[in-house]
């Protein structure tokens, strides 16, 4: 089966979760490959099967090649003890997932891999096309989509289970589509993470050379007060051959001296650390939707 009829049949089945970013309302009918709201504001379906919600330009920094570094890394296991601990927070019955700036793809993969034997819904979306053009290439259930982190295209109490890994967050529309009791799991970089890159790339007088996720904890904090933290700290092998794609796969070495960028690439890491923190807050009922 072609990926846009795929997505059609889930569209056909799933439409009670998505509304119309321009009018707020509801989509009410799917008419071949196209999506109609009450206003008759339409989104077509693409050949790879995704849905375009953005209505205005959006540049993403992530490039082709730091898409492709960071599938190499993440189906290398660089992510895995990530993945293997948010599988621990979600419900032996059937769930209704939205990964957040969902990337290629492969750590929303692995979850679905991982319960094949639920009947779950998985949604990934992100603002990079590129991004989700890779995450279709895998052999997935899950539907992906282009859509703005702060106008979320999709009705109220609809998930489940919210996925914020390394992204973004619009807590309010969190708020809006997570389901009465469902949860949000964030991960969040600590100061440790990925630190033995930082040093190959910066001298000691660099701000890059440090990381503080200060801002970040304390405003989830300030949101979600009855929130719990989990910290998952391990040490990751490199495989061989796989530094230059570590060294692509994130905005590290943006700011870095072409100087460092190539005593890195002379001095390949074998390991690296990762050390982030899983942010969990469950939505309760005294909390409103807006």
């Amino acid at each position: 089966m072609k990926k846009i009829e795929k997505s059609t049949i889930f569209l056909k089945n799933k439409i009670d979760l998505f509304r119309c970013p321009v009018c707020l309302q509801p989509y009410i009918e799917i008419k071949g490959q196209t999506m109609i709201c009450p206003d008759d504001h339409q989104v077509d379906l693409s050949k790879k099967g995704t849905l375009y919600f953005l209505n205005h330009g959006v540049k993403s920094d992530y490039e082709l090649d730091m898409w492709l570094a960071r599938r190499q890394l993440l189906q290398a296991g660089l992510f895995k003890p990530i993945t293997d601990k948010i599988l621990e927070q979600l419900s032996e019955e059937n769930e209704t997932i939205m990964d957040v700036g969902c990337g290629e793809g492969t750590p929303l993969h692995n979850i679905e891999i991982a319960r094949q034997n639920n009947q779950d819904t998985y949604v990934g979306f992100d603002i990079s096309k590129d991004a989700i053009n890779y995450a279709t290439q895998q052999e997935t259930d899950a539907f992906y989509c282009i859509a703005d982190l702060a106008k979320l295209p999709f009705n109220n109490q609809s998930f489940s289970t919210i996925i914020d890994i390394f992204s973004p967050s619009a807590y309010a529309e969190f708020d809006r589509v997570l389901e009465e009791n469902g949860q949000l799991l964030k991960i969040i970089p600590n100061s440790n993470y990925l630190v033995e890159l930082r040093e190959l790339l910066y001298n000691e007088e660099s701000h890059n050379r440090s990381y503080s996720n200060e801002k970040v904890l304390n405003l989830f904090k300030e949101k979600y007060p009855d929130s719990e933290q989990i910290v998952i700290s391990y040490q990751f092998d490199i495989p061989e051959g796989l530094f230059p794609a570590l060294l692509e796969m994130t905005p590290l070495h943006w700011g870095a001296t072409s100087d460092n960028q190539a005593k890195a690439k002379a001095h390949p890491l074998k390991q690296i650390t990762v050390d982030v923190t899983l942010l969990k807050h469950r939505k309760n009922k005294s909390e409103s939707v807006l």
